[in-house]
C-alpha cells in the first residue's frame, strides 16, 4: 500500500464480528513470530554445534521445512486486515466514493476466489499425507530425521480458511459501503495520507516521551 491504514469500529454486528475474528488472527500472527524466533534460535544452535563441537543440529533442514507454513501463512490474515499486503495504489488511490468501494469490493472477491481454489488443493495435498493407519498418521516424512510431514501441510488450508473469513467479511464491509454510499465504513483498512500518517507517527511518539 502506498501509506499506513487504519481499520474503523463500532457496535455494529460487522465491527463485532471483525474484532472476534481479529483475536484469532493476531494469535495465528504470535504463532508466526514465536516460529521465526524459534528459527533464529535453531539457527545458532546448528552454526554453534559446527563451530565448536564439529557437529551440527541434527535435522536442521527438516525442522526449517516443518516451521515454514507457520512462518509464511499464519499471519496472512492479520496483514489482510490492516491492509499490510503490498498492492498497487497508483489508479485506486486516486478513486472516491462508490466507484472506490466497488473496486475494493471487486478485488477482494478475486481474491476470495484464488483462496478458495488454494484451500481446496492444500486440503488435497494435507489428505494424501495423513494417514490414520500408517505409523505417526503420516504417509510421507522429512528426509533427514523422519518427522511426519502432515501437521505442517494442514497449517496451509487452515491459515488460508482463516484468511477467507476476513475476505467474507471484507466483502460484506465494502458491499455495504456501496449501497449506502458510506465515506468510512467499518472492518476494513482505510488507507491514511501522507499527512495522516505522519500525524498518526507524531502522537505516538509523543506517547512515549
Amino acid at each position: 500500500m502506498a501509506g499506513a491504514s487504519t481499520v474503523l469500529e463500532d457496535g455494529s454486528l460487522l465491527s463485532r464480528l471483525d474484532r472476534h475474528l481479529a483475536k484469532l488472527e493476531r494469535f495465528f500472527a504470535l504463532l508466526s513470530g514465536i516460529a521465526v524466533f524459534s528459527l533464529m534460535f535453531l539457527a545458532a544452535y546448528s552454526v554453534g554445534g559446527r563451530k565448536f563441537f564439529g557437529t551440527p543440529m541434527a535435522g536442521y533442514v527438516d525442522w526449517i521445512e516443518m516451521l515454514m507454513p507457520l512462518i509464511a501463512f499464519m499471519g496472512i490474515a492479520y496483514v489482510q486486515r490492516d491492509g499490510g499486503h503490498i498492492r498497487m495504489d497508483i489508479v485506486i488511490g486516486q478513486l472516491k466514493g462508490r466507484v472506490l468501494w466497488a473496486a475494493e469490493l471487486l478485488s477482494v472477491v478475486l481474491i476470495l476466489l484464488l483462496i478458495v481454489g488454494l484451500i481446496w488443493g492444500s486440503w488435497a495435498h494435507f489428505d494424501r499425507s495423513f494417514d490414520f493407519s500408517r505409523p505417526l498418521w503420516s504417509r510421507d516424512s522429512t528426509i533427514d530425521i523422519g518427522l511426519p510431514v502432515w501437521p505442517s501441510k494442514i497449517l496451509v488450508p487452515v491459515a488460508f480458511s482463516v484468511l477467507c473469513l476476513r475476505l467474507l467479511i471484507q466483502i460484506w464491509a465494502y458491499g455495504r459501503a456501496f449501497v449506502l454510499g458510506l465515506e468510512r465504513p467499518v472492518s476494513v483498512p482505510l488507507i491514511q495520507s501522507v499527512a495522516e500518517q505522519a500525524a498518526q507517527e507524531a502522537d505516538q511518539l509523543e506517547g512515549h516521551d
